[in-house]
C-alpha cells in the first residue's frame, strides 16, 4: 500500500500510480472512432466521426508528437510519471497509430460501401464509362487544371516546400529514358475534395491522377502517388521579451508553416525509392511514415457536403429559456439566477443577455473574456454596438489560442476599431476564462450582472458542445468577477471571495475540498466526490484523489478525453472509478461536487497547464435547486450505457451495453426517476 499525507508531492508516487499520457489520448481517439463504426449511428454521422477522430489525430501529431520529437532531440531522458522516456513513449505511439489506422480504413471503407448503397457513391475513376470520362476531362480542364501547379524536382528546381497537412501527388517522369520527379499539390480548400459528376463523387486527388498526361505534355508520367506531411506547429516564442505581442503572435504564426516535418502519411503502393526521396527531403525517420490503404487525410471528409437528412441524426431544436417573462431581463435575474446546459438549452439565452446589455442605456460597462469566439457576427456586433453606444467595453481577447491566432488578431483590430479597450491577457499566462461582468446603473447604485461557463462564446459549437452556464446577479460572484477583471486588465492585487481562479487560488482550493472530503470520511460521515472534466493528468490532483480514496472517500470521476489516473489498484485507488462518456455531443462541462462543501463548474480541466498556466475560472453553484440540477445531470450521466466506456486499473476502457443515452434524456426531457 502506498501512503500519502496530505499534500505530499507527486515524487512520493510510483509510476506504477500513473498512466502514460499519450497512450491514454490515443485510447480517446480510439473510442470517437468506434461511433464511426457503429451500425446504429446513422451513415453521415458515422463519417463525422471518423473525420473527427483523423482531425484529432493531425493535431495529437502537430503538437504532442512535436513535443515529443523536441524532446529526443534536444536529448532530455527524463521520464513522464508513468515512468517513460521520451524514446519510448515515441515507440509506444507509432505502434498505437498504426493500429489505428488501420481500423480508420475499416471504418471508412465500410461507411463508403453502405453509402454506395444508400445511393450516395463515391466511385473510382476507372469506374466511369467513356461519356462520362470524356466529360469529367472537360470538367478537369475547365475547372481543376487551371489552379494546379506542377511542380518538377531537378538541379535547377530544388525541392517544393510542403505545406501542413498539405494533399500531395508525387509524380515520376520518363524523359530519354530517365527518371524524373515532380510535385502537384492538390488543391482542397481552393477546391472541394470531393468532385461531384451526374450525381456521384470523385476524389480531387483522383481526377487528378488521372489527367496528369494533360498537366506534363510532352513527358511520359509513368506514376503518380499521394502523400501528406505532418509538421511541429506548437511554435514558442519568447514573450516577455516582445514589445507587441499581436506582432510577436503574428511572426509565430508565419514560423509555424516551416516547422520540422513529424510525420509522413503516403499510400501502400507508394514504391521504395519514391519514399525514400520523400523521407530524404523531408528529413523524417522511417518510423515516422506511416502507410494506408484508404484515402488520406480522412479529416476533409467533414467537409463532403451531402444533403441526405435521412443518413443524418434526427434535427435537435435546444429549448430557448425565457428570460424575460413579464419583467426586463435585468429584473429578472435580480429575483433568480438562471442555469443553463447547453445545448439542451440553447445558446440564445447567453447572446440575449448580452444584447440586452449593449441595448440598455443603464448599462456602463461590459466586460468580457474571448478565447474561441469562431468569428459569430451576432457576438461581434455586440460589442461593437456596445462600444459605438459609448459603454465601457473591454475585450480580454486570448490571442495565444491555438489554431485560432488569426481569427482572434483579426477579432482584436476590428473591436479596437469600434472603440472597445482591448487586451491581450497577462504575460506568460493564457485567459481560458469563460466570464462576463455587465455593469448597471440601478436606483439603489450600480448593481453587477455576470455570466460565468464552462464553454466558449461561440454560438457555433455551444449547438454541438455540452456545457454550463450560470447568469447571476450574486453580489459575491460579481465582486470576484470585477476583481479579476482588473486584475487582468491593470495588474491589481486581486481577492477572491467566492470563485476559485487559476492560476492564484484553484489548485489549492480544490486540494483542500478533496481533503475535507476524506476528514469526513475519517468521522464516520457519508463521504463523496462527483467530477465532470475533459482531462485529468496533473500528478498533484491525481494524488488528491487517491489520498481521499485511502481515506475511505467513494469518488466517481467523468473524463471524457485523456485520464492518468488509475483507478481500482488495492491499497491506492480502490475506491476511485472513471468512466468517459461520448455520444452526439461533446461533453465538454466541467463539474466538482463534494458531499459537504458544494457543487463548482467552471473552465479549468484538472491538468497542470489549466492549474499553473492558464487562467481560469471555477464557480460555485450558490442556489440550492441549481445544485440539485447540477448532481441530477451528472447522476444521468453516470447511468448512460449507450456512449460511456469504464477505465480499468491496466489502463484499457471496457464498454457499456445498453441502450440508454443521457444525451437523448436531455434532449426529449425523458430523465430516469433517481433516488432521493
Amino acid at each position: 500500500m502506498t501512503t500519502l499525507t496530505a499534500h505530499s508531492s507527486e515524487q512520493a508516487l510510483p509510476e506504477s500510480a500513473f498512466l502514460n499520457r499519450e497512450l491514454s489520448w490515443l485510447a480517446f481517439n480510439e473510442r470517437v472512432l468506434f461511433e464511426a463504426q457503429q451500425e446504429r449511428n446513422p451513415l453521415l454521422e458515422r463519417l463525422k466521426f471518423a473525420s473527427i477522430a483523423g482531425s484529432n489525430l493531425d493535431e495529437f501529431f502537430m503538437v504532442r508528437v512535436a513535443g515529443i520529437h523536441r524532446q529526443i532531440a534536444a536529448g532530455v531522458v527524463a521520464k513522464s510519471p508513468d515512468g517513460l522516456t521520451p524514446g519510448e513513449t515515441i515507440m509506444a505511439v507509432r505502434k498505437r497509430t498504426r493500429q489505428m489506422l488501420r481500423n480508420t480504413e475499416r471504418a471508412l471503407n465500410a461507411v463508403v460501401e453502405q453509402l454506395r448503397d444508400a445511393g450516395v457513391k463515391l466511385a473510382k475513376v476507372s469506374d466511369l464509362e467513356a461519356p462520362a470520362r470524356h466529360k469529367l476531362r472537360e470538367l478537369y480542364l475547365s475547372q481543376i487544371e487551371p489552379v494546379l501547379t506542377p511542380l518538377a524536382v531537378d538541379p535547377s528546381h530544388p525541392f517544393p516546400y510542403l505545406s501542413n497537412l498539405s494533399l500531395n501527388l508525387a509524380v515520376t517522369l520518363a524523359d530519354d529514358g530517365e527518371l524524373e520527379f515532380a510535385r502537384v499539390k492538390v488543391p482542397v480548400g481552393v477546391l472541394s475534395r470531393f468532385v461531384e459528376l451526374d450525381g456521384q463523387y470523385l476524389l480531387l486527388e483522383e481526377v487528378i491522377a488521372a489527367h496528369l498526361d494533360h498537366l506534363f505534355r510532352g513527358r511520359t508520367v509513368q506514376s503518380s502517388f499521394v502523400f501528406r506531411v505532418t509538421r511541429n506547429t506548437d511554435y514558442e516564442f519568447e514573450e516577455e521579451e516582445a514589445e507587441d505581442l499581436l506582432q510577436t503572435i503574428e511572426e509565430g504564426l508565419r514560423r509555424r508553416r516551416f516547422g520540422a516535418a513529424v510525420r509522413l502519411e503516403i499510400t501502400r503502393d507508394m514504391p521504395a525509392d519514391v519514399r525514400e526521396l520523400l523521407r530524404d527531403r523531408l528529413n523524417i525517420s522511417d518510423e515516422d511514415v506511416f502507410e494506408m490503404n484508404g484515402p488520406l487525410g480522412v479529416a476533409d471528409f467533414m467537409t463532403w457536403r451531402l444533403s441526405r437528412p435521412d443518413l443524418s441524426f434526427a434535427p435537435f431544436t435546444p429549448h430557448v429559456p425565457d428570460l424575460e417573462g413579464d419583467a426586463d431581463l435585468f429584473s429578472r435575474l435580480r429575483g433568480a439566477d438562471v442555469l443553463l446546459h447547453h445545448p439542451y438549452d440553447s445558446f440564445e439565452g447567453v447572446l440575449r443577455f448580452l444584447e440586452a446589455a449593449a441595448s440598455d442605456p443603464d448599462v456602463l460597462a461590459i466586460k468580457q473574456t474571448l478565447y474561441r469566439t469562431g468569428g459569430d457576427e451576432r457576438l461581434f456586433n455586440v460589442l461593437e454596438k456596445a462600444a459605438e453606444r459609448g459603454k465601457q467595453v473591454v475585450a480580454l481577447i486570448e490571442l495565444k489560442a491555438r489554431f485560432d491566432e488569426q481569427r482572434n488578431i483579426a477579432w482584436a483590430r476590428a473591436l479596437e476599431r469600434a472603440g472597445a479597450h482591448v487586451v491581450y491577457g497577462m504575460t506568460g499566462l493564457k485567459t481560458h476564462a469563460k466570464v462576463t461582468l455587465v455593469v448597471r446603473r440601478e436606483s439603489g447604485g450600480l448593481k453587477r450582472y455576470a455570466h460565468v461557463g464552462t464553454g466558449n462564446y461561440n454560438p457555433r459549437t455551444a449547438r454541438l458542445y455540452t456545457d454550463f452556464s450560470l447568469l447571476t446577479s450574486d453580489t459575491d460572484i460579481g465582486e470576484d468577477v470585477s476583481s479579476l477583471f482588473n486584475h487582468l486588465t491593470g495588474y491589481a492585487e486581486a481577492q477572491y471571495h467566492t470563485l476559485l481562479v487559476a492560476p492564484d487560488t484553484a489548485r489549492e482550493q480544490l486540494e483542500a475540498l478533496i481533503d475535507e472530503e476524506g476528514v469526513r470520511a475519517g468521522r464516520g460521515e457519508a463521504a463523496w466526490i462527483h467530477a465532470k472534466m475533459n482531462q485529468l493528468t496533473d500528478p498533484g490532483m491525481i494524488a488528491a484523489f487517491y489520498r481521499a480514496s485511502q481515506a475511505g472517500v467513494k469518488i466517481k470521476l467523468m473524463v471524457r478525453g485523456v485520464c492518468c489516473l488509475r483507478p481500482g489498484v488495492p491499497g491506492l485507488s480502490e475506491n476511485i472509478t472513471v468512466r468517459s462518456l461520448l455520444g452526439r455531443f461533446l461533453e465538454h462541462a466541467r463539474l466538482y461536487a463534494f458531499s459537504g462543501s458544494g457543487v463548482y463548474f467552471g473552465s479549468a480541466d484538472l491538468m497542470s497547464r489549466n492549474l499553473n498556466r492558464r487562467v481560469e475560472v471555477i464557480a460555485p453553484a450558490c442556489r440550492e435547486e441549481h445544485r440539485d440540477r447540477l448532481l441530477e445531470r451528472f447522476e444521468i450521466e453516470w447511468r448512460d450505457e449507450r456512449g460511456s466506456w469504464q477505465l480499468d486499473e491496466d489502463g484499457t476502457y471496457h464498454k457499456f451495453s445498453g441502450d440508454f443515452s443521457a444525451q437523448q434524456a436531455f434532449m426529449t426531457g425523458q430523465l430516469p426517476p433517481l433516488e432521493p
